[in-house]
């Protein structure tokens, strides 16, 4: 019989709650990132985890306002010591530790699963951690403050795309179009386009792109994944992208990455937003045959977000 930690949290209707900010460990400063200040969210997420099993037996003195290494990653391999990677893990997100938008929704809707609990089928989002996740954003108002990306190649690589809006391939459906020339292969070429942009966009700064290369890397979305996954290549996969981050596609949600662009920014919260994509059009997201922008939701394909390295 499968466990309950075995398969995905039963879900519900979304507790209402607002995402205070992202949060991040003292070790992600490892990967440009500053680690969270202490805050009433750190302790809701911490009793709502606990409440889901992944984090101590109900022990308040576990609950402090501490953004710590050990709950993000997890201090040992039992169920409940897993904390917030655990719950990723169940959940089927990246387990990175780090806390964006989509752990947060993934929490909103979660009920406690393991029928031995008390509280079996009860959000895991209680009104004690309501309270606090409302104070929290009264404090941080929702986001970090946002890296300005001024002189950084993926805003070059973002700006070089902007500049391709309208170009198509020439004949229709033949795939013949300049990035695939540059690359040197004829074929499928939203990765070819994001690679060309972040080659191009990175020699407009007098930089050079770490992660992306000419004939060599990427000209297939799957690998792009697999290195981000990876912390390959100088790629790695978040769930707050920036301007200029790459984001890729799923349209089947069967595990096999279809499509990727070059992600531009929020429209309505975290959930739809613009990007800029090669190989697109209304009619076929994955090989239209031209550069456009296209709005795009995060829930209505499997999405994944991927930094690229600054040099």
């Amino acid at each position: 019989m499968t466990e309950w930690w075995e398969k995905a949290y039963r879900g519900g209707g979304p507790v209402q709650a607002p995402f205070p900010r992202p949060l991040y460990p003292a070790d992600a400063n490892k990967h440009g990132k500053k680690p969270s200040p202490d805050g009433p969210d750190v302790v809701a997420y911490k009793r709502a985890l606990c409440r889901a099993g992944r984090w101590g037996e109900w022990d308040p003195p576990l609950w402090d306002d501490s953004y710590s290494n050990k709950f993000a990653h997890g201090r040992g391999p039992n169920v409940k010591d897993t904390g917030v990677a655990g719950f990723q893990r169940q959940q089927d997100i990246d387990d990175t530790g780090w806390l964006g938008k989509t752990t947060f929704d993934n929490m909103r809707y979660a009920l406690i699963s393991d029928p031995d609990s008390p509280h079996f089928l009860e959000p895991i989002f209680d009104s004690v951690c309501v309270d606090k996740l409302n104070r929290a954003y009264d404090m941080f108002g929702g986001t970090n403050p946002p890296d300005s990306g001024v002189g950084t190649v993926r805003n070059a690589a973002l700006s070089r795309s902007i500049t391709q809006l309208g170009v198509k391939e020439s004949p229709p459906d033949s795939n013949v179009v300049k990035y695939c020339s540059w690359y040197g292969t004829t074929g499928p070429w939203c990765a070819m386009f994001a690679t060309w942009c972040f080659e191009l966009g990175a020699q407009d700064i007098a930089k050079d792109s770490p992660s992306f290369q000419k004939g060599s890397y990427y000209a297939y979305v799957p690998y792009i994944v697999g290195d981000a996954r990876a912390n390959r290549n100088g790629l790695k996969t978040v769930d707050d992208p920036e301007p200029g981050d790459l984001v890729c596609y799923d349209w089947e949600r069967n595990g096999e990455y279809d499509h990727v662009g070059i992600f531009e920014k929020w429209i309505t919260g975290a959930a739809d937003f613009s990007a800029i994509e090669g190989n697109t059009s209304t009619s076929s997201n994955s090989n239209g045959g031209q550069v456009m922008r296209r709005q795009r939701n995060v829930g209505g394909q499997g999405t994944l977000f991927v930094r690229v390295a600054e040099p």
